[in-house]
């Protein structure tokens, strides 16, 4: 995104080394950076960041719903508190941050939302009854947001990866990773660029005839 030109806020919960190494990649690029904290499931806290926001920049183009988390096991032990968490965060979290954002966007009378859902969303996956609950909640929201908000030119469309390298893959162990990959047609796992190219496409004028869709990032996992 920043390779393009645009500005870049970044919402974290607490300070780390990564962060600021993408705060030093991103100011190399000659454009304004700019972090905000909080817990997007506060929808309090997500107001206030909306309007620091709005305070340093004027106006919002694109928001990337990307803040998730897992509390994987099987529905039988999983705890109250394990289902209500990655609701919160990973579903309310995406309302909250998008109604408080949506009213400076239909001013606008322009806005990309770009929801970051995924493949368990679509198809379920055992002992994460929590995560596809979430995840299928967001491309519910994504098309119902998208019929309400088109005539804005406001265009809302949600990504689904399928497996991708992160530090929530890390976790598997090489045999699983490898068993993964081969039920997977292209043979290997995704990485974050093959995902961050499709937000990417989707920010921009190539994508300005396509909303309300959900586009699977998964080498073909799912068809």
């Amino acid at each position: 995104m920043l390779k393009s030109g645009y500005d870049i806020v970044v919402n974290y919960r607490k300070e780390n080394e990564e962060l600021e190494t993408v705060k030093n990649e991103i100011e190399k690029q000659n454009v304004k950076f700019f972090k905000v904290q909080g817990d997007v499931s506060d929808f309090n806290v997500t107001e206030n960041m909306v309007k620091e926001i709005i305070k340093e920049f004027g106006r919002i183009d694109v928001l990337v719903n990307n803040a998730g988390i897992t509390k994987d096991v099987l529905l039988a032990r999983m705890k109250k508190e394990d289902f209500e968490d990655v609701i919160n965060v990973n579903l309310v979290g995406t309302f909250n941050v998008t109604k408080n954002v949506i009213s400076y966007m239909m001013k606008q009378r322009e806005g990309r939302i770009i929801n970051i859902s995924s493949v368990v969303g679509i198809s379920g996956n055992a002992g994460q009854t929590n995560y596809s609950a979430s995840k299928a909640g967001i491309i519910g929201f994504t098309k119902s947001l998208a019929k309400e908000v088109g005539s804005r030119n406001i265009l809302v469309n949600a990504v689904a990866p399928g497996f991708i390298e992160t530090q929530m893959t890390d976790v598997l162990k090489d045999e699983v990773k490898e068993e993964i990959a081969k039920s997977i047609p292209l043979k290997r796992m995704g990485t974050v660029k093959d995902v961050a190219n499709v937000v990417k496409f989707l920010a921009s004028d190539d994508s300005s005839y396509i909303t309300g869709q959900v586009i699977n990032v998964d080498g073909g996992m799912l068809m």
